[in-house]
């Protein structure tokens, strides 16, 4: 058995204390941020303007996140209904929402933790869309875990597949979409957790807005860049064993989030020599059918995500922080 997984995310936790006078009459901008910005995925901004504080996300990504609020507030309320999850565009500010106080002549003050995943849960997936198998034509590999399959399919992971495959095996995209992110950085790996946060991967975004993750790939083995566009059996990477693996294997699962700190798994059908729309099934050998589209050269060129320590860098990720105003008699 093999297991190969896009964890959607580990916790990142922050806390900071703001003590936010009346007599502040100018407005600032707070960045609550636990490690550099270069490292992060996001950053939630906040904006005191008189006695209003704006919320907003800078999404650092190449994509959509996900993004769950949780606050506890005094003597406040919001623009919008509170806990909130909301999507935010890649590589922009967007305002999530604001507070102020619901008695202007006493003090406030408010505690939140944010949670955030990379994707959306706005996806609408194509479910008549037929998947290319994720390696060359005229291959064949054996698929050693499926849907819903005792040792790691589970949960988010339900709808994953695993093929056994040897390091250096060319893979391939299974749908068109553009490249979002990218780890090829690792060449640990092993059948034990302490591994977990050492799987190499890349993400690609389909039309839809759902993501496909390739998992489990070699050392340096990504042969595409951030924000290449792919087609449908182009050659994207090299398979690995790096990562919570019991052996060399390709990983393959689409997902769509549900909250800030929570995916689920889509189900796919492929074309295989034998089949034009099947859904696959463990223990049996599926061959990729010819195609004359087939991409199969390197890129001159090659990049990497910011810099993550978890496989699923963004599940679960989470930030805390306080503010506050005090009335002077």
């Amino acid at each position: 058995m093999e297991t190969g997984v896009y964890q959607s995310g580990t916790v990142l936790i922050f806390s900071r204390t703001l003590l936010l006078w009346l007599a502040l009459s100018f407005a600032t901008l707070s960045t609550l941020a636990a490690t550099d910005s270069k490292t992060k995925s996001m950053n939630v901004l906040t904006t005191r303007e008189g006695e209003t504080t704006r919320f907003s996300i800078e999404n650092l990504e190449e994509t959509e996140i996900t993004v769950t609020f949780e606050l506890e507030l005094k003597n406040l309320k919001g623009s919008t209904n509170l806990p909130f999850t909301a999507v935010f565009p890649p590589k922009k500010v967007t305002e999530a929402f604001k507070l102020f106080p619901a008695d202007t002549n006493a003090g406030w003050n408010y505690s939140y933790t944010c949670r955030y995943t990379i994707g959306s849960t706005l996806v609408r997936h194509d479910n008549s869309f037929i998947y290319s198998l994720p390696y060359a034509p005229d291959a064949t590999y054996k698929v050693t875990q499926d849907y819903n399959g005792s040792y790691s399919h589970t949960g988010p992971e339900q709808y994953a597949i695993d093929w056994k495959m040897q390091p250096g095996t060319p893979v391939h995209a299974a749908r068109d979409g553009v490249v979002v992110k990218i780890k090829d950085d690792s060449d640990k790996g092993g059948p034990d957790r302490k591994f977990e946060n050492m799987a190499n991967y890349i993400l690609v975004r389909h039309a839809d807005g759902s993501i496909a993750n390739y998992a489990h790939l070699q050392k340096a083995g990504a042969k595409v860049v951030l924000g290449q566009k792919v087609k449908a059996g182009d050659f994207i990477a090299l398979s690995g064993n790096s990562g919570f693996s019991t052996g060399p294997h390709l990983h393959f699962a689409v997902f769509k989030t549900k909250n800030g700190s929570e995916r689920e798994s889509i189900p796919t059908k492929f074309k295989t020599l034998t089949a034009s729309a099947i859904t696959l099934a463990e223990g049996q050998n599926y061959g990729c059918p010819a195609s004359p589209e087939t991409l199969v050269a390197d890129t001159p060129r090659r990049a990497t995500s910011p810099k993550q320590d978890s496989l699923f860098p963004l599940l679960g990720r989470s930030e805390s922080a306080q503010g506050g105003s005090r009335k002077t008699k």
